[in-house]
């Protein structure tokens, strides 16, 4: 019997080869009809035989081209109209509450990486090589549908070559968007440090040059520009420091190939797969001592961040000519990355020695993301290129919402039906020109999703840009705004992207977020579902003295605790650490806690990692967020079991956790000579220690046995692993956070699943 269906799918299914796998599906079930792009996705009508349509829905679940993602497929009898030929239709936009996913950035493809190098084809050398399996997506797209006019590509007309592959629908390069060539596509070229252009040359061959002599190069990637130089160089990385003004912090690192990552890297087969997915993320490694790699790549750290080349002009770049190069953010400081051909020779003028240029533009800014394997699963530091805007899909519906996340680490989320979308990282709102790129991203993501929100969320503290934006625009546009709790969002992100039921113990573990009582939480034990979350234990509280300055300078958080530990005694304690310092200085802040200048209380379990970092000698100050307690996890050794004394206690109805105790051992060790690598280990034991303690007293007044981690603590590896693996030891279900990263970069997901769940 023959029927006709109408057929909704929608997923990623624009973009990726999806019109001509089910054109070859049509003709191997002799089906008739039509498909069309539109903003609901895909859509489909087919004639033919009830089997034949049934068999056809089954192989489109199962057969997918490798970038199609299908979340939805709606599927509708209608009466049969007879159907003779099968058409692809011109895309449309129709008024539909539907989404269109849009594709990340895909790295390019195994055919296309032959092809350039293949002498023969016609693309060969070509730096802007792609098909409809990788290229640019999201950086590139102005709007859906995603054809080519709403693109940045829409400029280039593709010569006849090009247009007849973009047409033949068994092409790989069927309705490839970026398809081009060296007749009709994008063309590199290379400028002086003035940015003047360079003729003559051929431009990627003289980047190179450049580089061998240690000069640095500007070089435009998918997402922004990137600062390079050789990172076997001394003089050239040092160089590239200074100029950043980035005493310490750690660059990227970017090889051709595994062999050579592993001449400086010990890699797992976990981190291959990671090094060598579509996404090309930066992968956190542990490096090899004594490697040709500069040690001024990342000083006193024991990982590197390394990534594998994701488009065709970085695989010309180092091609036979490097060990690895040096990759970092094109930026100054917390700014954003740069991405404007002409903004960027005005900005990193005197900085850059040649800027490696390109005249297709891109749309969607986005750096790149940086993962770390943590108990042999991937863990987000940064989730952006090559994953934005793939959305978090959660198991019910909730409201449309613009979640605007915090102050560090910047992301931002819009929701709607099952989806919550996480933009790219933005980064710090200290920094004007973020905060224009915070403001941008929501009107440009919100474009392209087509989702106009009711609600916006943001967190509670009055003072983040964040929070401010949203009571801003909550006026404007008469959106409701809800504020939620900064550690109350960490545990409900946990939730949403594992799709836990019910309630949980959430450990949320990071350096600050306002409390509901004015002091500054971080060290938090929670009750929590979608609904609400009550506080039911945390670190005991103490002075921060000098407030955001106490970040920086992690031994004033280091006097704190010893201060209100030992009172004036502590001069008489003879450490190294009191030594250190001018005793004038301990007295200003002796008088700043006493007297409750500047000093706000903390329970942060950041700030005491910072302060045993400092006690134990490892950093006093700081150059970039987090340096001292990764210099500590450095130097924690597996064999070591012992940890320090501790005191949890029962005040009203809260758990306090009291470190005094680990802090009188830490000095009695000090004071013995034990060296740092042992004080750092048994510091890291006991803080898991503490953690699990407390969830089994929680478990055993709750009965809740569902523990949700999250928090910026636990990109440690060391002490994620104790702790997840302790407590799956004690028969708790663990939950932790792979899909957005435990630090602020997830809090946004949480914001927008309790607002849009109310």
């Amino acid at each position: 019997m023959k029927i006709r269906e109408n057929i909704i799918i929608r997923g990623i299914v624009q973009g990726v080869g999806f019109r001509p796998f089910i054109h070859k599906l049509v003709r191997h079930y002799n089906l008739s009809g039509w498909i069309i792009n539109s903003n609901q996705g895909v859509e489909i009508e087919v004639e033919g035989e009830e089997e034949e349509i049934k068999d056809f829905l089954k192989d489109i679940k199962i057969k997918l081209p490798p970038l199609a993602r299908i979340e939805e497929i709606e599927v509708k009898l209608l009466p049969l109209i007879g159907y003779q030929d099968f058409l692809i239709k011109k895309s449309e936009i129709r008024k539909s509450n539907g989404l269109v996913l849009v594709s990340p950035d895909i790295c390019i493809c195994k055919d296309c990486l032959e092809e350039l190098f293949n002498p023969q084809d016609r693309r060969f050398r070509y730096p802007f090589i792609n098909c409809t399996n990788c290229g640019p997506r999201f950086t590139i797209i102005q709007d859906i549908p995603y054809d080519r006019e709403k693109t940045t590509m829409q400029k280039f007309r593709m010569c006849t070559s090009c247009k007849s592959e973009y047409e033949t629908i068994d092409n790989r390069r069927y309705h490839a968007q970026p398809n081009a060539c060296n007749l009709c596509g994008p063309q590199v070229s290379l400028y002086n440090r003035k940015g003047r252009k360079i003729e003559g040359t051929e431009p990627i061959e003289e980047a190179k040059k450049y580089l061998k002599e240690g000069k640095i190069g500007a070089i435009k990637g998918l997402g922004g520009f990137h600062l390079a130089c050789d990172a076997t160089n001394n003089q050239a990385v040092l160089r590239l420091r200074d100029f950043k003004k980035r005493e310490d912090k750690p660059f990227a690192l970017m090889s051709f190939n595994l062999e050579q990552i592993r001449q400086y890297c010990l890699i797992e087969e976990a981190e291959i797969a990671l090094l060598e997915s579509r996404a090309r993320p930066i992968v956190l490694l542990k490096k090899k001592e004594n490697s040709r790699i500069s040690p001024l790549v990342a000083p006193r750290n024991q990982c590197l961040g390394v990534m594998l080349p994701y488009t065709p002009l970085h695989y010309l770049l180092l091609q036979g000519d490097f060990l690895a190069l040096v990759m970092t953010s094109g930026n100054f400081g917390d700014e954003p990355i740069l991405f404007d051909n002409q903004e960027v020779v005005e900005k990193l003028e005197g900085v850059a020695d040649f800027f490696l240029l390109y005249n297709r533009e891109i749309f969607n800014r986005c750096d790149d993301s940086v993962v770390k394997i943590i108990n042999q699963e991937m863990v987000f530091f940064r989730r952006s290129r090559g994953y934005v805007p793939e959305p978090i899909v959660l198991d019910k519906e909730i409201k449309e919402v613009l979640a605007v996340g915090g102050e560090l680490k910047n992301t931002i989320a819009l929701s709607q039906g099952r989806y919550v979308f996480p933009s790219q990282y933005l980064g710090n709102l200290q920094s004007a020109d973020t905060y224009e790129f915070f403001k941008e991203s929501i009107q440009k993501l919100k474009r392209i999703l087509k989702i106009n929100p009711r609600i916006v969320a943001c967190d509670l503290h009055p003072d983040y840009l964040s929070t401010k934006y949203a009571e801003e625009i909550g006026k404007q546009k008469g959106l409701e705004i809800v504020k939620i709790q900064h550690h109350y969002a960490h545990i409900v992100s946990c939730m949403a992207e594992n799709r836990v039921k019910g309630r949980v113990i959430g450990v949320a573990y990071d350096g600050a977020g306002w409390g509901e009582d004015n002091y500054i939480w971080g060290g938090e034990f929670l009750l929590a579902d979608f609904q609400g979350y009550s506080r039911i234990g945390h670190l005991k509280y103490f002075p921060l003295p000098g407030g955001e300055k106490a970040i920086k300078e992690p031994w004033r958080m280091a006097y704190s605790y010893l201060y209100s530990i030992y009172g004036s005694s502590i001069h008489q304690l003879s450490l190294d650490f009191i030594q250190r310092n001018n005793s004038s200085l301990y007295h200003l802040l002796e008088k700043m806690i006493d007297q409750q200048i500047n000093s706000p209380l903390t329970s942060s379990c950041g700030r005491l990692f910072d302060a045993v970092a400092s006690l134990i000698g490892i950093r006093d100050k700081i150059s970039y967020e987090g340096q001292a307690v990764i210099e500590m996890e450095a130097l924690c050794q597996e064999g070591i079991k012992e940890g320090y004394s501790y005191l949890w206690e029962r005040v009203g109805n809260l758990f306090l956790i009291s470190p005094e105790d680990i802090f009188r051992e830490i000095v009695t060790d000090l004071k013995q000579g034990v060296n740092q690598a042992i004080l750092a280990t048994k510091f890291h034991n006991t803080v898991a220690n503490f953690t699990v303690s407390l969830c089994v007293k929680i478990r055993e007044e709750t009965q809740l046995n569902q523990v949700a981690l999250s928090g910026g603590v636990f990109q440690n590896r060391y002490l994620s692993e104790r702790i997840i693996n302790q407590l799956k030891e004690k028969g708790f279900q663990v939950y932790f956070q792979r899909k957005v990263p435990p630090n602020d970069g997830g809090i946004s997901l949480g914001q927008a699943v309790i607002a849009g769940s109310k």
